[in-house]
């Protein structure tokens, strides 16, 4: 039986790593995205077959697009959001001639995930991506000061984020609102605390379920012409998994991954499965939501929390943390197992180690990647991960 597909993510020539690096650990795929089309237009044949080209000159394919974002028309429900949406389905038409059929994308609101700290130093003294809701509540309560904000916190957290804000350097509130509007995988461009604030107040007038409609009326319009030419969407869940800012979660747990899946029933509405983004909910349980939606899991991201009773994580080793990393892996050599034996084509599912530690040399090019995206950090993930999968296959031979 097939092992998992081995994948990388790769955000293009100006990225600090580069397909040579990425070669020479061993991977098979890429996951890639035309990162230069701007949001809502759709990416022509020949920008889609150049990059495909490059990555294929290096010996490797484009194993997994990430991602064909979706603009805040769709989201938000806007009048034109059939233009943007028939601009969508065009490139997924685009990325099926050139031979790519597997998408990941997310419907997050405001940015693609939330971290208090990009560089928080472990004891080993390489640094991960930390959460804190005490630094969140001090963002949202006086950098980005949302009005009734107050009274959405009890009020040990509002008197702790108060303190916490008032002890803060210039230089540390600074570092604090640039971490939390710095994530948007793929730029180094801040997103403007103005346009932040914008976008924040209009998805605040926007209910759970008027966001679980909007979802619906997407997937309901492109799964349809997906599955005609045989593309796999691949949603990924909120990251992380539960509301910040005030602003609703709607791909956060079992119940939302069921409503999005039955919402529009089809081979081609499928899941990125993420043990970190799922992970950093306790309430998750991650092998059940392996063992009940395994047959639409068309993209894994494996990495590793560790939370702590305040609400707060930090990514882990990928080996170790909150996140039961081996029963998941078990989960997932058996829904291939389920797979090979039922004769489905997709049995060798791609999988990449999601960010990584900076470790090492990383550290002399951090100004070069994205925050998460070390090369040795998720090379070393990558190792862990394989190793683990071979011992747990051995395991039931």
């Amino acid at each position: 039986m097939e092992y998992l597909k081995k994948t990388f993510r790769w955000f293009g020539p100006s990225f600090g790593v580069t397909l040579d690096d990425i070669k020479q650990i061993g991977v098979e795929g890429i996951v890639a995205a035309c990162q230069e089309v701007p949001l809502g237009e759709v990416w022509p044949v020949a920008t889609i077959a150049a990059l495909k080209k490059e990555i294929e000159s290096h010996g490797l394919e484009w194993s997994v697009v990430e991602s064909v974002n979706i603009h805040t028309s769709i989201k938000y429900g806007h009048p034109d959001r059939d233009g943007y949406i028939a601009n969508y389905i065009q490139t997924l038409k685009n990325l099926a001639e050139n031979d790519i059929h597997t998408v990941c994308y997310n419907f997050m609101q405001l940015i693609d995930w939330t971290r208090t700290d990009l560089d928080y130093m472990l004891p080993t003294g390489g640094s991960a991506l930390r959460y804190s809701p005490i630094a969140a509540a001090a963002f949202d309560l006086f950098i980005l000061k949302r009005e009734n904000a107050k009274e959405t916190y009890e009020e040990s957290i509002y008197l702790e984020a108060e303190n916490y804000f008032e002890n803060l350097s210039a230089a540390e509130r600074k570092k604090l609102e640039q971490s939390i509007l710095a994530g948007m995988p793929g730029s180094r461009k801040l997103i403007a605390l103005e346009q932040f604030k914008k976008n924040h107040e209009t998805v605040l007038q926007i209910s759970k379920e008027k966001l679980q409609e909007n979802l619906s009326y997407f997937l309901n319009a492109i799964i349809p012409e997906a599955e005609k030419i045989g593309v796999k969407m691949a949603i990924h869940p909120d990251d992380p998994p539960f509301s910040v800012f005030g602003v609703p979660r709607i791909v956060s747990n079992y119940d939302d991954l069921k409503f999005l899946l039955n919402c529009c029933p089809s081979p081609s509405n499928g899941l990125t499965f993420c043990s970190g983004s799922l992970g950093a909910s306790e309430e998750n349980d991650l092998v059940k939501i392996i063992s009940d939606f395994g047959n639409r899991i068309h993209f894994i991201h494996l990495r590793n929390v560790a939370r702590s009773p305040d609400g707060s994580f930090y990514e882990a080793e990928h080996l170790n943390g909150s996140v039961p990393i081996d029963q998941v892996m078990k989960a997932i050599v058996l829904e291939q197992k389920r797979r090979h034996e039922k004769g489905s084509e997709e049995v060798m599912i791609p999988m990449r180690p999601d960010h990584g530690h900076v470790l090492l040399d990383d550290k002399k090019r951090q100004a070069d990647f994205y925050s998460g995206y070390s090369l040795i950090g998720r090379a070393m993930g990558l190792a862990q991960l394989s190793g683990l999968e071979r011992g747990i296959r051995e395991s039931l031979i």
